[in-house]
């Protein structure tokens, strides 16, 4: 059994929280942001200190290398995130690439050597908040998009993912797509959720991971004045936007006791007190993990745009700016976790993953699952995120061992 030194652990949490912290105890360290460039570099010395070798590839994804004693034996990759959300919180993705740094740092200082090499990974954009899509490093590396439309995807200030990438020094030489055969993926994560809390369970044991939608809606009416525009004269852009919000509240109410839906962003122009708004953009989100109520709530929104601009008699465009399947992770996995947790007796809870993780991509490329963290209050994204330095412990040491389990042999393959 590994067990992880908790100083350390919590050392190393916050010398990365202060990278990017707010003064409300956020964190603000958008993807190829100059804080993502410190925290990248923070990373890089970390895994100088574990004696890894390092590569960046193409699109800045970072892994360190860990060699192990059968030259023949394929990798356990363990990874997450270090970008954060606008305003975000300190654990999102941060606590997976620690724990798994961690975990190196634990086998070096016990001079253990596992059967199979094991790398850690940071992966570029995951949280698609300056840049979409979400999970866009990862989807390159597992080949769900293609390098170069990633590349030219653009900021709201128009600084393209290429640009900014040879800006902070991490556009790499390595090729941004697998090399080599991967045995395993295992990622931490918090919860983001209030599920383990309210089981009153240490870890989570993850089963997979829904599917979602994501999309956007413009109307485009008539700017005018709000004063003299009889009302039977008005192309009013936002009243459309505003029965299609509507509408997202209530549509997973006809669809599962799993949907979720959201409007997350809105834009309106002018955007002025006098003016009737001539043109209003919103966004769409669905998720559920089954993919065809996906699907339902996709052409469900879409049906009810178009009727609200119909009847406010203005013009629509929309697009799906991305889908992501559900995914099932493998039970080889899952059950390295469950045997991780029961060892070191926690008391853990199945769980199927309510937001996108890159371990979404990474499951068409090997075998994966997730650990999760305990959420308190199931806060997340915002400065209000906090995990208890006993749970971070307590995810960090199954994390490990379920790795140590995989890399050991302990876990037998699956017929991927």
């Amino acid at each position: 059994m590994i067990e992880i030194d908790r100083e350390r652990l919590v050392r190393l949490m916050r010398e990365q929280a202060a990278i990017g912290a707010t003064e409300d105890g956020g964190l603000d360290r958008l993807a190829l942001s100059d804080a993502d460039r410190e925290v990248r570099d923070w990373f890089l010395e970390k895994l100088d200190v574990a004696g890894l070798d390092v590569r960046i590839d193409e699109f800045g994804n970072t892994f360190g290398r860990l060699e192990g004693s059968d030259p023949n034996a394929s990798t356990v990759l363990l990874g997450s995130h270090l970008d954060s959300q606008p305003n975000g919180g300190q654990y999102d993705g941060a606590l997976g690439i620690v724990a798994a740094l961690e975990f190196v740092l634990t086998l070096d200082e016990r001079a253990i050597t596992p059967n199979h090499p094991i790398e850690i990974v940071n992966w570029t954009n995951e949280e698609g908040s300056r840049f979409q899509p979400a999970m866009q490093g990862s989807g390159v590396w597992a080949g769900a998009h293609d390098i170069a439309d990633e590349y030219e995807k653009a900021d709201a200030d128009g600084e393209t993912v290429a640009d900014e990438l040879e800006r902070i020094g991490y556009k790499g030489g390595a090729p941004a797509s697998p090399q080599k055969e991967y045995e395993a993926y295992l990622e931490l994560h918090v919860e983001q959720g209030p599920s383990l809390e309210t089981a009153e369970a240490d870890v989570g044991v993850v089963t997979g991971i829904v599917g979602f939608t994501w999309g956007e809606v413009t109307f485009t009416g008539e700017a005018d004045h709000s004063g003299p525009t009889p009302m039977n004269h008005r192309s009013d852009a936002l009243v459309a936007a505003a029965d299609v919000i509507t509408q997202v509240r209530r549509i997973p109410g006809t669809l599962g006791e799993r949907t979720v839906g959201t409007v997350g962003y809105l834009d309106v122009d002018p955007n002025s007190v006098n003016v009737i708004p001539g043109e209003v953009r919103i966004t769409w989100g669905f998720r559920d993990p089954d993919d065809a109520v996906v699907e339902r709530a996709f052409e469900t929104v879409v049906r009810e745009a178009e009727h609200a601009a119909s009847r406010e008699g203005v013009d629509l465009e929309y697009e799906e700016t991305m889908r992501a399947p559900s995914v099932e992770f493998a039970d080889r996995c899952i059950d390295a976790v469950q045997s991780a947790a029961d060892e070191l007796e926690y008391d853990s809870k199945r769980l199927i993953s309510g937001a996108g993780h890159d371990a979404t991509h990474l499951a068409s490329v090997t075998d994966a699952s997730m650990v999760f963290a305990v959420s308190e209050g199931g806060k997340s994204h915002s400065p209000e995120e906090y995990t208890s330095w006993d749970d971070c412990y307590a995810a960090a040491n199954t994390l490990a061992n379920a790795a140590f389990q995989l890399a050991t042999d302990r876990v037998a393959r699956s017929d991927r």
